[in-house]
């Protein structure tokens, strides 16, 4: 049995369906230890024989044997599997790989062993040292000769210890002194245990193997040993091998990257344009609604609303809210607390011969902020809290002064017949509010009032107080829920008044405002990705030959494909990192300046818009590198390395 057997091997090429035989019916077979010369003229079928022996071409009708084991009906897979741990290629234009160093060449075929990351630097340095190349594995190909390029090409062929070399041509762009020593070299490695096998047209180069097989027209017609074969051992060595990792596939782009710096930078910033807009679009809502929100709710409690009976009548008692209303709105869920309250039009201040009208005042309740009292205290029992212009009017030059001070309440109400009355009533000023809030009082002092001149009172609002500014519109719904039947018709029973609901929509207004504005920024984006479409399909082109190669060293589809995704993941990776950094150098701009205008900063990028931001810019890249992946993953390796 031999080692390595070709059985009536035959191939064919079609050109507009004429078929070109190309190998009529090749008989061969192979031992470790020989050093075979594949001699013949160009268009004689070498190459073609070469790219079978190795695993690149599977199209062929006959039987390849290795150790007597067919390989007619391998898979890809198991194709790819061959290729890397039985076959080391040597080319003749040395197939280097132009972005990776010296010693990064070498370790592309040791990555797919097993052995540990120590473990195969060593061999590398250790290879590299055996044909020379000691002082310059870490310089790269353009930085190295030919004959030093072709020894690189030999060190990755022994590097995964395979037991075939097939050498194209090796010496054919070599001078003299050079192609003496390749020769050599190849003599060690079939001293090695290894078959190797040359593909040549020099006479000089077949004599120097141990045998000759001569190919003309697609067919053997001379077959001769010249020398003995190197003895072999029974066990030849072997390093189990791998398909390429993900951490290798990573560390490949990334040195790719690396390589065309400025090129990759520039499609990295074209890439950031787009997700900066969408950031600051983004960001820019959401400052420009909290600075709203903010004015709102420095002057009215957005968490609580007023709920007043729903009439048309002037008659107090048909206004009433009682204490039943109250405690059926604390029993809604989501409501804190809800407590009786009353406002009144038409009431007077007196002072020291000065008379102030109050368009309205109202008893203290959950919807006014803290921060309207301007100076003193809140209001207590017997007490009262005027406003800023009522206090300048009864002391122009120190209206503060007027805390403390006694002053006279009017307020009209009505008696039980019908007739009006003014009510009035002594009380302490006991703060100073904002003009939009009123004179206020508390409602048991308003109680007072009315017990004092003997007029019956009727709280006319409830405050009630809910949880969460998010909820206040669902409380709202149910109380528009309760219903009452008048000259049977139905109508709501309450009416509201409160600016908790109208913040909401508010909201909901600018959200989609910027939400529509972060869409149109985001049409960038559809650009960001027809670039790095474009930009992926031409590195497909011009790493052609290095798919090739990675094939030929049994690279399988899937690592090509990850290899592509890979750098389109660090393209959107690395664009939508500069973009944060340009969005928050832009909000530190834009908010220094309206910090200082207005004291608020109008620019808010939160961290969901940065991994919003971050996301949806690898996505869109990931989703760009799809097709020229997957067109580089489908790439013939032997139309690949031809490729020019």
């Amino acid at each position: 049995m031999s080692f390595l057997e070709l059985k009536d091997i035959h191939k064919s090429y079609y050109v507009n369906k004429e078929e070109f035989k190309v190998l009529k019916g090749i008989n061969l077979s192979f031992e470790r230890g020989e050093f075979v010369s594949i001699l013949g003229e160009s268009g004689g079928g070498k190459t073609t024989l070469m790219n079978i022996i190795g695993g690149l071409d599977a199209r062929y009708t006959g039987e390849v044997s290795l150790n007597g084991k067919s390989l007619h009906d391998n898979n890809e897979k198991q194709w790819d599997a061959y290729r890397r741990d039985t076959i080391g290629f040597i080319f003749q234009n040395f197939h280097l790989i132009s972005h990776l160093s010296i010693l990064d060449n070498v370790m592309v075929s040791l990555e797919m062993t097993k052995m540990s990351r120590k473990d195969q630097i060593a061999r590398a340095e250790s290879l590299l040292e055996k044909v020379g190349l000691k002082e310059h594995m870490h310089k790269y190909p353009n930085q190295i000769s030919g004959g030093q390029k072709q020894r690189v090409a030999i060190a990755r062929a022994l590097a995964s210890d395979p037991q075939i070399i097939i050498a194209d041509e090796p010496t054919g762009a070599l001078d003299a002194q050079n192609t003496q020593e390749i020769l050599a070299l190849l003599d060690e490695i079939a001293k090695d245990d290894k078959l190797v096998i040359t593909v040549t047209h020099s006479q000089e180069v077949a004599d120097h193997g141990t045998r000759i097989v001569h190919m003309e027209n697609g067919q053997i017609d001379r077959d001769e040993r010249i020398k003995e074969t190197f003895p072999v051992t029974d066990n030849p060595t072997a390093l189990p091998t791998k398909r390429l990792g993900f951490t290798a596939t990573v560390k490949m782009a990334l040195q790719h990257m690396r390589y065309n710096l400025g090129r990759n930078i520039l499609i990295i910033f074209g890439a950031s344009i787009g997700i900066f807009s969408v950031l600051l679009m983004l960001g820019l809502g959401n400052g420009v609604k909290g600075y709203i929100n903010h004015e709102i709710y420095s002057q009215v409690n957005p968490t609580s609303i007023m709920v007043a009976k729903n009439t048309n009548s002037q008659k107090p008692a048909d206004s009433e809210m009682k204490q039943s209303d109250a405690d059926r709105f604390g029993k809604l869920a989501d409501v804190d607390h809800s407590k009786l309250g009353y406002f009144a039009q038409g009431t007077s201040i007196h002072y020291n011969k000065t008379n102030a009208t109050q368009p309205m005042m109202q008893t203290k309740n959950s919807t006014m902020r803290s921060n309207l009292l301007k100076k003193g205290e809140q209001p207590k029992q017997g007490e009262i809290a005027i406003t800023k212009s009522t206090a300048k009017k009864f002391n122009k030059q120190h209206p503060n002064q007027m805390i403390g001070k006694t002053i006279t309440l009017y307020v009209p109400g009505m008696t039980a017949n019908g007739q009006p009355k003014t009510m009035k009533k002594e009380l302490k000023v006991s703060g100073i509010v904002s003009d939009n809030m009123g004179p206020t009082v508390t409602f048991n002092t308003m109680k007072t009032l009315y017990k004092e001149n003997n007029v019956k009172f009727y709280p006319n609002f409830v405050t009630v107080k809910i949880n969460e500014v998010s909820n206040v519109k669902a409380v709202q719904n149910k109380i528009k829920d309760y219903k009452i039947t008048v000259k049977n018709k139905e109508k709501q029973q309450y009416m509201i008044t409160g600016v908790g609901s109208i913040i909401d929509e508010l909201n909901t207004y600018i959200n989609l405002a910027v939400y529509v504005l972060a869409g149109i920024a985001g049409i960038s984006l559809l650009v960001s990705a027809i670039m790095i479409i474009v930009v992926l399909y031409i590195s497909v082109t011009e790493r052609t030959k290095e798919i090739g190669i990675l094939r030929a060293l049994g690279v399988r589809k899937g690592d090509i494909r990850s290899l592509f995704i890979s750098e389109a993941f660090f393209l959107g990776l690395f664009g939508s990192l500069l973009a944060v950094i340009f969005g928050y150098l832009v909000q530190w701009g834009i908010n220094s300046i309206s910090t200082n205008a207005i004291s608020y900063s109008l620019v808010a990028i939160t961290g969901g818009y940065v991994t919003f931001g971050i996301v949806i810019s690898v996505v869109i890249s990931l989703l760009a590198a799809l097709a020229p992946s997957r067109r580089a993953a489908k790439l013939d390796p032997i139309e690949a390395l031809s490729h020019e």
